[in-house]
């Protein structure tokens, strides 16, 4: 089933580079699941298991990527968005649903509106991988999805506990989930710090080995996990802050070189492998969401499955008003609370507002959530409305995923290359400029070291003026220059040739390979140093 599952991520991958037009992965990968599930392939769908194996290492990666100085930035909006714009939503799209469909009982209501919440920045990523989104606004959106899930999956819970019992304390709701929230934090943070530290004493004694790291770093965030499940408390969150932890941890323990670039290479397979499983589920259980649907028609007192459709809709777009609403007086209190302490804040663009809103794309939390609602209640009676909010949900899902896929792309054109990250290229200079002096100090104390071997100093003097030239080169390049845009073409265009002379390297060793003049040692160790090299000039931003 598993291979299955990653077999189909790989078609969706080509399908999507070898169609014609541009379709988001997210949408074809669950039309492949839903033909799938026709052609005999079915999935019994556990949604506890789900949680533990998809979302902990998808919200940990996002935790260790995400730019700590952007987050902590922003932690207003970010906090804003995370706890203030859920529990907005939770009480609008919960009145607006028991008003709009009266078939659903209140508490009921609100659980729905409670897992519709969370976002997920997984599909956001993907609807605008085209034209991406302004920098800023991305990060926002990351750390809105740290966090939010958190927050809808305690409202949630409270709201099933409510639809359940009949009984909902408001202040005993608020004490239970700052205890669970915090609690979360607090296990992420030890459980980072406890294994960090383990860690750290066991490569000190015993050394270090790449593939023992990079299998540690993916069983932290399990760990996280079912350590805050474990006491009760928020284990998402737990996840979510354990990825946070281990980047700060790996500030005070530096990992290789070769650790850290095979690392990335594994982890972003594994993003991609996780990413594509779960709109491949979500597809294959669209085909019972639909025989399922008279069931729901009949709850939601509708007379025609389009109806129900039609009630989707509303609340996809209730959401969407919600959020834009939010954005904007949360943006409009932010420059009147700026004009009192006597600094000048413009309101941004009103495209950009539109932007956040339709960004507010549902996923994996909202599924895996919704399809945890008991059958039965604790006084063995149907569960009210089940069927309902599920195809609801569902349904809210897809239509998030189909409006963003056409919204965003308009939204966004031109907006990212209006906003330049000048800050950013500005600590970008002043980083190049230390490390390269770093480097120089570095080289200069090495030479004056004395060598007893004459041939062997003779070599390390002319090998250490080659290179103190090219740091030289590189202060140009990497200083506050008047050529600096010169400089930078310059570098640009000595890198590009740089890669090309690389792989015409590479080409001639698999040549003399083939002819049989080089053994298998040697052509794989060339060709390594060569791919290293080639991978240093080529990194994509991680």
């Amino acid at each position: 089933m598993v291979l299955i599952l990653l077999l189909a991520v790989v078609v969706s991958a080509f399908v999507a580079r070898l169609l014609p037009l541009r379709i988001p992965p997210p949408l074809l990968q669950i039309a492949l699941g839903t033909g799938m599930f026709y052609a005999g392939f079915q999935v019994t769908f556990d949604s506890h298991l789900f949680l533990l194996f998809f979302i902990p290492p998808l919200l940990f990666l996002d935790g260790y990527r995400i730019p700590k100085g952007a987050f902590f930035r922003d932690w207003k909006p970010i906090l804003a968005l995370a706890i203030g714009l859920v529990v907005f939503t939770v009480v609008g799209v919960g009145l607006f649903a028991h008003w709009l469909i009266p078939a659903i009982p209140p508490a009921v209501a609100f659980a729905l509106a409670a897992i519709l919440s969370p976002t997920d920045p997984v599909a956001v990523g993907a609807m605008t991988a085209s034209t991406p989104l302004p920098s800023r606004l991305m990060h926002i959106l990351e750390g809105e999805a740290l966090l939010n899930d958190a927050t809808g999956l305690v409202c949630f819970s409270f709201a099933v506990v409510a639809a359940d019992t009949g009984r909902f304390s408001l202040p005993r709701a608020g004490v239970s989930f700052a205890l669970i929230a915090g609690g979360g934090v607090v296990v992420g943070v030890v459980v980072t710090a406890v294994v960090g530290k383990l860690n750290r004493l066991l490569v000190r004694r015993a050394g270090e080995e790449p593939s023992t790291q990079i299998l540690i770093s993916l069983l932290i965030p399990f760990a996280a996990y079912l350590a805050g499940e474990a006491v009760h408390v928020s284990g998402i969150l737990a996840a979510a802050v354990a990825g946070f932890g281990m980047h700060y941890a790996e500030l005070a323990g530096r990992a290789s070189a070769a650790t850290r670039m095979q690392r990335t290479a594994v982890w972003n397979t594994v993003q991609a492998a996780l990413n594509g499983i779960i709109f491949v589920l979500l597809g294959e259980q669209l085909p019972i969401l639909v025989r399922d649907l008279p069931d729901a028609v009949a709850g939601a007192g509708a007379s025609h499955a389009l109806h129900l459709l039609g009630f989707a809709a509303a609340l996809t777009l209730a959401l969407g008003v919600l959020r834009f609403v939010w954005v904007w007086i949360s943006m409009r209190l932010t420059i009147l609370g700026a004009a009192r302490r006597g600094q000048m804040k413009s309101m941004p663009q009103l495209r950009l507002v539109a932007v956040t809103a339709t960004a507010g794309v549902r996923g994996a939390i909202t599924l895996a959530g919704i399809l945890t609602l008991p059958v039965l209640t604790s006084a063995g009676v149907p569960f009210p409305a089940r069927d309902v909010v599920i195809s609801l949900a569902m349904a809210v899902i897809l239509l998030s995923l189909l409006f963003a896929s056409i919204g965003l792309p308009l939204l966004t054109r031109g907006l990212a290359a209006g906003l330049p990250e000048r800050h950013r290229q500005r600590g970008e200079a002043a980083a190049r400029v230390a490390a390269a002096e770093a480097a120089m100090r570095r080289i200069e104390q090495l030479v004056a070291t004395p060598e007893p071997d004459a041939n062997a100093a003779a070599a390390r003097d002319a090998a250490s003026m080659r290179l103190l030239e090219r740091y030289r080169r590189r202060l140009e390049y990497g200083g506050p220059s008047e050529d600096a845009a010169e400089a930078r073409l310059t570098a640009e265009a000595s890198r590009n040739l740089r890669v090309q002379a690389l792989r015409a390297e590479r080409d001639e060793l698999f040549r003399l390979r083939r002819a049989g003049s080089i053994d298998d040692d040697v052509h794989r160790q060339l060709v390594r140093e060569i791919d290293l090299v080639e991978t240093s000039l080529t990194l994509p931003e991680q």
